[in-house]
């Protein structure tokens, strides 16, 4: 869960760096799945929306400049960190 953090922390540390205002997330089913508790300290500052599209990504964005401007907005995917947890496990069933 801390690496969804680190993810959801980084974009908006550069849409701030980009002097916007990311107030906006969007969220596939599958990162919801994965990192709701996460999800959960960012509720307070971002409007969260799910959109079935987006699977095992997120877009984080300035909702004022979204579909303005590019750089707007940052799109993260959590698929890499669930495809490693899977592999982990896969090898503990093996017990080698």
């Amino acid at each position: 869960m801390s690496e969804v953090n680190e993810l959801l922390a980084k974009a908006m540390k550069e849409l701030r760096e980009e002097g916007l205002n990311p107030d906006l997330l969007l969220v596939g089913p599958q990162f919801l799945e994965y990192s709701a508790p996460v999800l959960k300290e960012y509720a307070s500052t971002l409007k969260i929306y799910k959109i079935d599209e987006l699977g095992f990504d997120a877009v984080v964005a300035d909702s004022s400049f979204l579909g303005q401007i590019r750089r707007a907005s940052r799109r993260i995917s959590i698929e890499p960190l669930f495809r490693e947890k899977e592999m982990w496990e896969e090898f503990q069933k093996l017990d080698v």
